[in-house]
């Protein structure tokens, strides 16, 4: 006799707890973006509507990427907010002020980045400091720095920055004709290529090398890491250190979409990285998440403030409690599925 093929609700059942919350994740935000379509017009149709998403949140896709590291391996990490204003604000003043160019203000943001993570990392890893505290105070300095290296917001006028900012990369087949009857074709911006690149590669590491491994095995139980031989403080520390580095990269991109250095930049990054974290999967007490549901939990975000202005909800207390009632979801979600662990 033929095997019976396992139901859909066994299949969810015998799931992994990190494809279980991605699953969840990536229906929810097509279910939201159905919504959307049926609910406020035929705009979220257009394919450059989401791409107007995708580039608009490229450096919140990479910041929630490091944050999502961080988590996995049990840790939390703050300051990335800070670090983008800072970034920002730095390479302004180099490229205007110290006529430097793309390449070297490229350079700076990766330099003070890692410096953030490589900092925070000892103090966490080494010296065994609660990474909320330290970070809290990595993000107060960054912030200080900022004001620190300019105090007034201005717009970057180096004619190879504003170029690479204009920048547009078309996407064959995927335009739409405007009132006037004229095809335009769609685009994305090049800091929405580094962002997907980011998630492609950050996926890769966390899945099929030892790193990756090591940062689930730290987060899921620190005394069964210990166990199977991994050092547990390295392994944190280059969580927060590869947070750093994302910071710096992240921070490049935002400054990229804005073209500006300002001390109020990326304020409230560090909470909306958290956020998409939490929405795509990753659970706070680690051990769990996927970088692919982080990309969909920012594009979750993106997506319900979407929803919320087009209803013409435009104050901004109306964002925050859509996004508190997301969050208080998707944290059920998650207190469900740990709960089927302990009875596994």
């Amino acid at each position: 006799m033929a095997e019976k093929k396992p139901s859909i609700l066994n299949r969810l059942r015998n799931m992994t707890d990190t494809n279980l919350l991605l699953t969840i994740t990536i229906v929810m935000f097509f279910l939201m973006y159905i919504g959307a379509i049926v609910f406020q017009g035929k705009g979220f149709l257009k394919p450059q509507t989401f791409f107007n998403i995708l580039n608009a949140n490229a450096a919140l896709i990479i910041l929630s990427v490091g944050l999502s590291i961080v988590m996995i391996s049990g840790s939390i990490d703050i300051s990335v907010g800070g670090v983008t204003a800072l970034v920002c604000m730095s390479c302004a003043v180099h490229l205007d002020y110290k006529g430097g160019n793309v390449f070297t203000a490229f350079l700076l943001a990766l330099g003070i980045g890692i410096a953030f993570g490589f900092i925070q990392g000892i103090l966490i890893a080494y010296l065994d400091i609660q990474p909320f505290i330290v970070t809290l105070a990595g993000m107060f300095f960054a912030r200080g720095m900022t004001t620190i290296v300019n105090t007034n917001p201005f717009n970057v006028e180096n004619p190879a920055l504003v170029a690479l900012k204009d920048t547009r990369i078309p996407v064959p087949f995927l335009g739409s004709y405007n009132k006037l009857g004229e095809y335009i074709n769609a685009y994305v911006e090049i800091g929405a290529l580094v962002a997907v690149a980011v998630v492609l590669i950050l996926f890769f590491v966390l899945r099929w090398t030892r790193l990756g491994r090591n940062f689930y095995a730290l987060g899921g139980n620190r005394q069964s890491a210990l166990m199977l031989g991994i050092n547990v403080k390295r392994t944190k520390f280059y969580a927060h250190l590869l947070c750093g580095f994302l910071s710096g990269i992240g921070g490049f991109v935002y400054f990229l979409h804005v073209g500006s250095g300002a001390p109020t930049h990326a304020a409230g990054a560090e909470m909306n990285a958290i956020a998409a974290s939490i929405i795509g999967g990753t659970l706070l007490t680690g051990g769990v998440g996927n970088v692919i549901g982080t990309f969909f939990g920012v594009l979750s975000l993106s997506t319900i403030q979407n929803i919320v202005n087009s209803a013409g909800l435009d104050d901004a207390w109306w964002t925050g409690i859509t996004i508190a009632a997301m969050l208080c979801l998707f944290l059920v979600i998650q207190s469900l599925v740990l709960s089927r662990k302990k009875k596994k």
